[in-house]
């Protein structure tokens, strides 16, 4: 690290450390919900698979009797007003106007309403008054301390390098390793790429009290990305790909596809949450037939981020996932109680 990040990281430590210092003495206000808040989060800049993990957390509130609502910022959309996404309107949100996640959980969760505002308070007052939500999952919530919280579920990736455990700008991180003591659980997600021992005696050496899970990334089809329609993985196996992607952890998602038997013969990162251009995606299918590859495979994100009016001259499929957790009756049973412990304590 050169000395230049070192003072920048320096400056942003201590900008983290006084807007903690401005909550813990009421300088900045933080605000109560009526109903209990589920905070999913993370101590780096994207990545980690929260996503995935914010529906599975909803799905597993849902299957408790709960109504959920879910509480987002819509990174990178247009405007600043809150939109409320209501399953029953039966509308597809477009990811420009929303955001791309909260388009890709309108997607997955059909029967939860989103609300999208950078007033999250704000946001789950809606939920209260309009759905009548019993439960709120705060999107990306860990930095987000002008909300309160009932459960703080911090996600951790098994597959980064420690050395990428560094401060903005040097590395990836919005809080110092020491965050973790403000966590009441910790989910070290894609398990199935990393070895997950030494961070994980990182995390009980920093809080002993939290809870530990671990959850792997698993496939569960692929969608034709024309059609909507479900496809075998099985039957693209022998096929050479193209795989591209705009996330936050691109190697990941590749050596994901790997571990599930497809050969990339060609890999194209993007930034994160990208919109794609026409002439991207023509170059990058001339690529693809230069190398070989018959098919392109990309994340059900990123189909979001795709032009409306663009045909892919070759086959093109999302990969669709689900987070496994390791533990997983474990999981449900807590998350349930932990709710039913704040519902009655509110």
């Amino acid at each position: 690290m050169n000395v230049l990040l070192q003072g920048l990281s320096w400056l942003f430590l201590t900008g983290v450390k006084l807007r903690h210092a401005a909550y813990r003495r009421g300088w900045l206000k933080t605000r109560r919900l009526h109903r209990p808040v589920i905070s999913v989060g993370n101590l780096s800049v994207g990545g980690t698979g929260k996503t995935p993990l914010v529906v599975l957390i909803a799905k597993t509130l849902l299957a408790g009797g709960h109504r959920p609502c879910i509480l987002t910022r819509g990174y990178g959309r247009r405007g600043k007003e809150p939109i409320i996404m209501d399953p029953e309107a039966g509308l597809v949100f477009d990811p420009r106007v929303v955001g791309d996640e909260p388009a890709a959980l309108a997607q997955a969760l059909p029967n939860v309403p989103i609300i999208v505002s950078t007033d999250r308070f704000r946001g789950g007052l809606i939920g209260e008054q309009d759905f009548n939500a019993s439960v709120h999952v705060l999107d990306d919530g860990f930095q987000h301390l002008a909300l309160s919280r009932d459960l703080d579920v911090v996600l951790l990736d098994a597959t980064r390098p420690t050395a990428e455990l560094a401060l903005l700008p040097a590395g990836r991180l919005r809080e110092p390793f020491s965050a973790l003591q403000r966590a009441h659980w910790v989910i070290l997600t894609r398990t199935e790429l990393g070895d997950t021992g030494g961070l994980r005696t990182r995390v009980q050496a920093q809080n002993p009290r939290a809870r530990v899970f671990r959850c792997s990334t698993q496939l569960a089809g692929l969608r034709e990305a024309r059609s909507g329609s479900a496809e075998p993985p099985e039957r693209l196996l022998r096929n050479q790909v193209t795989a591209f992607c705009g996330i936050g952890n691109p190697t990941a998602f590749f050596a994901d596809l790997r571990s599930w038997g497809f050969r990339p013969v060609a890999e194209r990162a993007f930034p994160d949450h990208h919109v794609y251009k026409s002439r991207e995606l023509e170059n990058l299918c001339a690529l693809s037939r230069s190398e070989g590859a018959e098919v392109l495979l990309t994340t059900e994100k990123d189909l979001l981020n795709l032009p409306r009016d663009w045909k892919s001259p070759m086959p093109l499929f999302a990969c669709c996932i689900y987070p496994e957790i390791e533990e997983k009756a474990e999981f449900e049973r807590a998350l349930l109680n932990e709710v039913g412990e704040a519902r009655r304590t509110t």
